[in-house]
C-alpha cells in the first residue's frame, strides 16, 4: 500500500474495524516515512463463473439490469431494484464462497424478486428456468396462487 501523500510503499496498521454490515474492514494506517495517517477499506472479492468458464467480478448493476427487464411496466422503483441487488449480494456473500456460479446468482435473485413483484418474478423465472410451453407457465402460476392465496400487489390472483 503506497502512502497517498509521499508514495512511500511502507505503512503500518494503527487500527482495524469491521464495518457495520460485516462486509468490509476499515484500516487506519500510518506512513513510516512521513508519519501521516490514511485509511483503507478491504473487501473480499466475489467472482461469478459464467457457463463459458470465464470468471468476472460480481456486479450489482448486472443484477439490476437483468431484473429491470422483467420489471418493465411494473410498479417497481429503482430503489426497489437496488435493495434487491443488495439482498442478492448479501445472500451470496453469506454462503462464504469467493467464487459462485452464474446459475446460483440467478437462484439467489428468484426469492427476493418473488417477494417484490409476482409478475416480474414469473417473467424472470420463465427465461431463467427456460419455460418451453404454456404448461410450464400454468404450473408456475398455480404454485404461486397456492403460495399467495389472498393476493397482493403484483399478484396473479384476481
Amino acid at each position: 500500500m503506497y502512502c497517498p501523500f509521499c508514495r512511500n510503499p511502507d505503512s503500518r496498521v494503527v487500527d482495524s474495524r469491521v464495518s457495520d454490515d460485516g462486509s468490509s474492514i476499515r484500516r487506519r494506517r500510518q506512513c513510516t516515512e512521513c508519519g501521516r495517517r490514511f485509511s483503507t477499506v478491504e473487501t473480499a472479492s466475489l467472482s461469478v463463473t459464467k457457463r463459458s468458464g470465464v470468471a468476472e467480478p460480481f456486479s450489482r448493476s448486472k443484477v439490476i439490469s437483468g431484473v429491470r427487464k422483467a420489471c418493465q411496466g411494473r410498479p417497481v422503483t429503482d430503489d426497489d431494484l437496488a435493495l434487491l441487488a443488495q439482498e442478492v449480494e448479501e445472500s451470496i456473500r453469506a454462503s462464504g464462497a469467493a467464487e459462485i456460479d452464474a446459475h446460483d446468482v440467478g437462484l439467489a435473485i428468484l426469492a427476493p424478486l418473488q417477494r417484490l413483484d409476482l409478475v416480474a418474478y414469473l417473467r424472470f423465472a420463465s427465461v431463467y428456468q427456460a419455460f418451453e410451453s404454456l404448461d410450464d407457465f400454468e404450473k408456475s402460476i398455480e404454485a404461486l396462487r397456492r403460495e399467495y392465496p389472498a393476493g397482493r400487489p403484483g399478484s396473479l390472483n384476481p
